[in-house]
């Protein structure tokens, strides 16, 4: 069989925790909507720690997958190595790549913040970071927002964010973040404003054409995207956004990041520009 025909799966890291649980369980769809496997990786840091944990990660993961009563075809692999050098590997011949994240009081360097930074930077595929809690572990009708930046060619990101709202029926919030300088007063509705919301429109027609049962709605604030995460009075599942700008990538993977997407239960979609 030809390399290049077989299907490519959805890759969870499974480690064993809870956040990899709901990892697991929230890629279950993705396989399912693109009939491909759920393939469970688990990555062996140190050669002398034996299989046993290895075995009983995959093995809660599998158990949590089947008591959801998933119609996924789910494969297992073990590897040596280290984490992220595992998962970016597995990317290449992976149509998404998830990762469980933890909260601010579990964040560590060298945890989950700095395996989504570095799978973002250099994964071949998207990488989703998902957060929520142990009694909704997968959202789906809280809205999808997805960051736009004007100047940017976003129809990757806006394809990406039509695709997972049809998929968990969600709205999507098209974001454009007006920042003035520091000390500068927020003015609202301004003509600037009016002309980026025109703007933006023109670019979600083509999307709302081929998506037409999403609904999708353009948004202009003069604020951070993590601070209109964090003041969202309407519920948000899922935020998307490129790799583009390494900066604001490590905001929102960091720990002030990790802390605001997890009040909110919120996940990260993150999608490179090779995936554009």
């Amino acid at each position: 069989m030809n390399e290049s025909a077989k299907p490519q799966p959805v890759v969870v890291g499974v480690d064993g925790s809870k956040a990899a649980i709901r990892a697991a369980l929230w890629a279950v769809d993705e396989a399912v909507s693109r009939d491909v496997p759920l393939r469970l990786l688990h990555a062996i840091e140190d050669a002398e720690s034996g299989g046993a944990p290895a075995d009983t990660a995959l093995r809660q993961a599998r158990t949590a997958i089947e008591a959801a009563g998933a119609q996924v075809k789910v494969e297992s692999e073990t590897v040596q190595g280290p984490a992220v050098g595992s998962l970016i590997r597995a990317s290449a011949a992976a149509a998404m790549v998830c990762v469980g994240a933890v909260g601010l009081r579990h964040f560590q360097a060298g945890r989950v913040g700095s395996t989504a930074a570095a799978l973002a930077v250099s994964a071949r595929c998207p990488v989703a970071v998902i957060r929520g809690h142990d009694h909704h572990p997968r959202p789906s009708a809280d809205d999808i927002v997805v960051e736009v930046e004007e100047a940017a060619d976003n129809g990757g990101l806006l394809r990406a964010a039509a695709e997972e709202a049809r998929l968990r029926g969600a709205a999507v919030r098209a974001l454009v973040c007006r920042r003035g300088e520091p000390g500068e007063p927020v003015v609202a509705d301004t003509e600037s404003d009016r002309r980026a919301l025109a703007d933006l429109d023109r670019r979600l027609a083509t999307w709302k054409r081929r998506y037409p049962e999403v609904r999708v709605e353009p948004v202009a604030v003069h604020r951070s995207l993590l601070e209109y995460v964090a003041g969202s009075r309407r519920g948000i599942g899922l935020v998307i956004v490129g790799a583009r700008n390494r900066a604001h990538l490590a905001e929102l993977v960091g720990p002030a990041g990790s802390a605001v997407l997890q009040d909110a239960g919120c996940s990260l979609l993150i999608v490179n520009r090779q995936h554009m």
